[in-house]
């Protein structure tokens, strides 16, 4: 819609987000971007909990990511911001995830590297591992909703998670 409202490209809204999302669909399935250490945490993690892939990128951008890093089988469910009413910061793409994988908040817990992200697991209530991205570092008040940071993908073991939750469920005196 911005691109057609506030940069007037004269193509109808749809049409601009499928050219967008096959374009990058297609820079994706030559190269995908993987941060050190992702695979070798999906492992750790996958073997512990039941995962799931709350997302704001459209359904066959995270679709074409998963597939091309062999990562799908890592993840019982994937929801799209483009599967709720609203994306990120908003809780909702959590929310459903939640509900898919018949998870509670306070039993679970979120890995993320943005602000909106951050600000998005945090207001579904769910505990909050952030491992800051270093290109789009979050900002101060984003990481102070965040239950723990991380420096890295190689420190994310079960346990991290484990104190997280303890960490987000225990009460405040």
């Amino acid at each position: 819609q911005y691109i057609h409202d506030d940069l007037g490209v004269a193509l109808p809204p749809p049409e601009i987000a499928r050219l967008v999302v096959d374009g990058v669909k297609a820079s994706l399935a030559q190269s995908i971007p993987i941060l050190p250490g992702a695979q070798e945490a999906l492992e750790r993690l996958a073997r512990a909990y039941p995962l799931g892939l709350a997302t704001s990128a459209a359904l066959p951008v995270a679709r074409t990511v998963l597939d091309k890093a062999g990562w799908a089988r890592f993840f019982k469910v994937v929801v799209s911001a483009d599967e709720v009413a609203r994306g990120k910061p908003a809780p909702d793409v959590y929310l459903r995830a939640l509900e898919l994988l018949r998870a509670v908040p306070d039993e679970s817990a979120a890995i993320e590297d943005s602000a909106n992200g951050i600000r998005s697991a945090a207001a579904a209530g769910l505990a909050v591992v952030a491992i800051p991205n270093g290109a789009y570092p979050p900002d101060a008040n984003a990481l102070a909703c965040a239950t723990m940071v991380l420096t890295s993908l190689s420190t994310l073991e079960p346990s991290v998670i484990e104190n997280a939750i303890a960490r987000r469920s225990r009460p405040t005196r």
